[in-house]
């Protein structure tokens, strides 16, 4: 962080303790493989209290701390070493991703199509355009953190900004504003599934009437208060916080990113006209094999409703490579047409270079990967969001002072527990029926629960991604920390988190549906 930074006020006073301690951390392949090793070592300490719930999405099933210090335990960490590295949950997404975008970067076209991209709209508007296209990448699956958050630092960087405040912005509208769009997703059909076979406890026929877009106006709208709350936060927070960039903190050269924002040359925007006639082409193409009925990556026509045919479909499982290909494509065009690409060997030195700079990132999957291992396999997770969860209903609360309750608990068990269906999955069971016997709606906590799960994303080391954000951070601040990274994130975690709670209880008061045929008040 620069000297000249504002150091004013105490919110900014606390951002600076956050860091500060934060940074005291190791880096960030020492700290997760510390805390693998720390986990490993609370599973054998809590054990030996015979520590157990019973897990509320598998019946009578009951879950104990599983011990990764006892013969079996240590076996696992051994046998399984290698899985878990491959296993890891971005690995595979990062890499195939990166082969089709190092084309198109490398090539020329990104820097060309940011260009004129900042050329075309006014300055004012780009961090809220970062910010959009961030909750809308949801689309995409985990697509939008591999390339939002590089392509918001080298925007910024043209314009002559932090280009830590442009990543920061397209980190916030990815991550923290995971849980809006303007359009359903796979989010949507997945956590709303769970939500149908826990109200299905107390009202079967309720559960029969309920579908995946029970949240969809609500999720809607959500998009354009998080746009300008985001637009906020970056611009009066945490840029002016950020200070002046300065290119020495670097991790590399970046000659190529500070390139001037000139005009476009002919030839590339006749490289930029062919990429996008090629993108349309791909994009329809890839449309066709899902769209028509009969097509091969559909879904299932018996399910009547044709958003659930795509949504619910191989296509949306596939959607990663289809991305790789579409960045691909309209890279291979660009390059031959500007003659940045005259060969194979030129496409296939580009994708291997760009493998190459993903040496931080591989290293840390591999320490990231054994510690998210090793805690689900100690039963850690699901025993910590349980006594949450118990504690919840031990209080008491009803009416809004619940909902806020079930909201501020579901943030901190995020913390710990990153899989957003992973938790749902334990927290639907518990809590849909009793809002349901409070006389609110299924839909209700559903949405109370993505507000919550998508604010904190952004701030806890336990979001799979947030190796790889931290890698893409230390291409402009080598010696950037967890800490630096958190405390940069914290306000948009808090703002979204108020702002969005304040829109829920609002909503709530004023009794609109959340979506098609989906109340507030449950009523039974």
């Amino acid at each position: 962080m620069e000297n000249g930074k504002k150091k004013n006020g105490f919110f900014q006073k606390f951002l600076d303790f956050v860091e500060w301690l934060g940074n005291k951390l190791p880096h960030p392949i020492t700290l997760f493989a510390i805390l693998a090793v720390l986990t490993l070592a609370a599973s054998a300490f809590f054990s030996l209290f015979n520590i157990s719930v019973e897990h509320p999405g598998e019946g009578e099933e009951t879950v104990a701390v599983n011990n990764l210090l006892n013969s079996e335990g240590i076996s696992y960490i051994f046998t399984s070493m290698t899985d878990n590295f491959i296993n890891f949950a971005p690995l595979g997404v990062v890499l195939v991703t990166m082969l089709g975008i190092g084309v198109a970067e490398r090539s020329g076209l990104i820097s060309a199509a940011l260009r004129g991209f900042v050329l075309a709209i006014p300055n004012q508007l780009i961090t809220a355009g970062l910010v959009f296209a961030g909750i809308m990448s949801s689309l995409a699956s985990d697509a939008g953190y591999v390339v939002l958050p590089p392509l918001g630092a080298v925007i910024y960087l043209a314009l002559g900004r932090h280009p830590l405040a442009g990543l920061a912005a397209a980190f916030a509208g990815v991550s923290a504003g995971f849980s809006a769009n303007l359009l359903l997703s796979g989010t949507d059909a997945m956590l709303s599934e769970l939500t149908i076979a826990a109200a299905a406890v107390i009202d079967p026929a309720y559960a029969e009437g309920m579908n995946i877009a029970m949240n969809y106006y609500f999720i809607f709208v959500s998009v354009f208060l998080l746009t300008l709350v985001g637009w906020f936060v970056s611009d009066k927070i945490v840029e002016p916080r950020l200070g002046k960039f300065n290119a020495k903190d670097a991790e590399e050269d970046l000659s190529e990113d500070e390139e001037q924002m000139q005009s476009l040359q002919p030839v590339e925007k006749k490289g930029l006209i062919w990429a996008v006639i090629s993108v349309v082409i791909g994009t329809a193409l890839a449309l066709l094999l899902v769209v028509l009925p009969g097509s091969p990556m559909r879904g299932d026509d018996s399910l009547g409703n044709y958003m659930d045919t795509i949504i619910q479909s191989p296509f949306m499982g596939a959607l990663v490579p289809i991305i790789a290909i579409l960045f691909f494509i309209p890279g291979l065009v660009y390059g031959l047409i500007t003659k940045s690409i005259k060969n194979d060997k030129d496409v296939a030195n580009q994708m291997s270079d760009t493998m190459a700079s993903m040496g931080m990132f591989i290293v840390l999957a591999f320490t990231a990967g054994q510690f998210v291992a090793y805690f689900a396999e100690s039963n850690l997770g699901i025993i910590i969001g349980v006594y949450g969860a118990q504690t919840l209903e031990a209080l008491n609360l009803t009416g809004i002072p619940l909902i806020i309750g079930f909201v501020l608990v579901t943030a901190v068990v995020n913390l710990f527990i990153g899989s957003a269906s992973a938790k749902w999955a334990m927290m639907a069971p518990i809590f849909v029926p009793i809002m349901m016997q409070l006389g609110y709606s299924p839909e209700l906590t559903t949405m109370a629960y993505r507000v919550a799960d998508s604010s904190t994303n952004i701030i806890t080391p336990l979001m799979t991604y947030f190796a790889i954000i931290i890698a893409f951070a230390q291409k402009y601040d080598r010696n950037i920390g967890i800490g630096t990274l958190i405390s940069v994130m914290l306000p948009y975690s808090i703002f979204f988190l108020i702002f969005w709670s304040v829109m829920l209880i609002v909503w709530t008061l004023l009794g609109l549906p959340l979506g098609p045929n989906a109340p507030i008040h449950f009523p039974g």
